[in-house]
């Protein structure tokens, strides 16, 4: 299993990114894909989650109407537009799967720096 993310960098508070994570290694399109963020002083925190189909999303509440998730199973990528960016958005974010009914794991990508500042 390989989650390699990509997209972050260093923008403007209101600014906007998009963040992409390239999925290999299992079945993507039976999944549910997640994005989880590491803020500075925080512990690592659930940001958006989408489901195998794209059919149900749910967010934390700090992002909703800012970030929108989602997926493109022909591509076996999950993405992450996020607008309207806070400095407290900065962090490392990173796309988890659960497997672990399968395997036993629970697999992440290297992380995606994000830094918004003026």
């Amino acid at each position: 299993v390989q989650l390699v993310e990509s997209g972050g960098g260093l923008v403007q508070p209101g600014g906007s990114l998009r963040l992409s994570c390239a999925a290999s290694g299992f079945i993507f399109e039976m999944e549910t894909m997640t994005w989880y963020r590491q803020t500075p002083g925080k512990e690592r925190e659930l940001v958006a989650t989408i489901t195998n189909t794209g059919g149900s999303k749910n967010y934390v509440d700090s992002v909703k109407g800012r970030f929108t998730i989602s997926r493109d199973n022909a591509k076996n990528t999950v993405y992450l537009q996020m607008n309207s960016l806070k400095p407290e958005d900065t962090g490392v974010y990173s796309c988890n799967v659960d497997l672990s009914d399968y395997d036993g794991y629970a697999y992440w990508g290297q992380g995606t720096q994000v830094i918004v500042s003026s």
